[in-house]
């Protein structure tokens, strides 16, 4: 029988736009390098385990995983994904609905709008995503039937910096 999965969204830390890179090399910020180990210790003290993390690759997302998985017990393997920078709602569900099987619960370190749009169409309400936001999500069925009818937020928020 199955038994569903958890999928934990994590927009990237705050970025620095100060040095002019190009969109896919931005920094984090001063306040990012903060955010992103609250957001590594929330999940070490909420989640059991990860078993897996997509992670878009841009800088700003790596770092931010880099940060965040230093405070894990276990970080889980880690898998830099070309299609989860700058990914609509839409990209972004079709790499969900690519997930490994055996992984039951994945992290995807991403951006917005696209990170927005995926929660809010799989939850059927607007859920905000500001910088280091996590939204934590249940599904009822496999990955690759992943969508609004089979998915459910447990919670979502910012942990405190």
């Amino acid at each position: 029988m199955e038994t569903g999965h958890t999928l934990i969204l994590l927009r990237h830390a705050k970025s620095d736009w100060s040095g002019g890179e190009p969109d896919h090399e931005r920094p984090l910020a001063t306040r990012g390098r903060r955010q992103a180990p609250e957001a590594g210790r929330w999940l070490r003290a909420h989640v059991d385990r990860i078993d897996l993390a997509v992670v878009s690759t841009a800088q700003r997302a790596r770092s931010t995983w880099s940060l965040v998985a230093a405070e894990l017990a276990e970080p889980p393997p880690v898998r830099f994904d070309e299609l989860a920078y700058g990914a609509s709602g839409d990209s972004l569900l079709r790499v969900v609905r690519a997930l490994p099987e055996d992984a039951s619960t994945v992290v995807m370190v991403g951006h917005n709008p696209g990170l927005e749009d995926l929660v809010s169409g799989l939850v059927g309400s607007w859920v905000p995503m500001p910088t280091s936001a996590l939204a934590v999500l249940a599904t009822s069925g496999p990955w690759a039937e992943a969508g609004p009818s089979s998915v459910g937020l447990r919670t979502s928020g910012r942990p405190p910096a």
